[in-house]
């Protein structure tokens, strides 16, 4: 059972985890901001200022981010996987 169980804090994270984290936030925050922007136009109130509208710009924003951490999440796991198919193969 020892042997099955690592000792150690096991490091899962791969290249690209902490730029869709960051995306995430960014777009969550742009929704929000979007969502703010948008409601004078039911609520029959005065619109925000332009710097409302430019901070929901960050929902676009976010969401390049998390997919320029996703494209380089899959460039590492293609660039493991070549290194691990690059083991030559015993013949038995």
């Amino acid at each position: 059972m020892r042997s099955e169980t690592p000792a150690g804090p096991v490091n899962d994270s791969v290249p690209g985890d902490g730029l869709i984290k960051v995306g995430v936030v960014l777009f969550a925050v742009g929704a929000v901001a979007t969502l703010v922007t948008v409601a004078p136009l039911f609520l029959g109130t005065d619109p925000f200022p332009t710097v409302a509208y430019t901070v929901s710009m960050l929902m676009g924003v976010g969401f390049a981010v998390a997919a320029a951490g996703v494209l380089r999440s899959i460039a590492a796991q293609r660039r493991q996987a070549r290194e691990g198919a690059g083991a030559p193969v015993q013949a038995r």
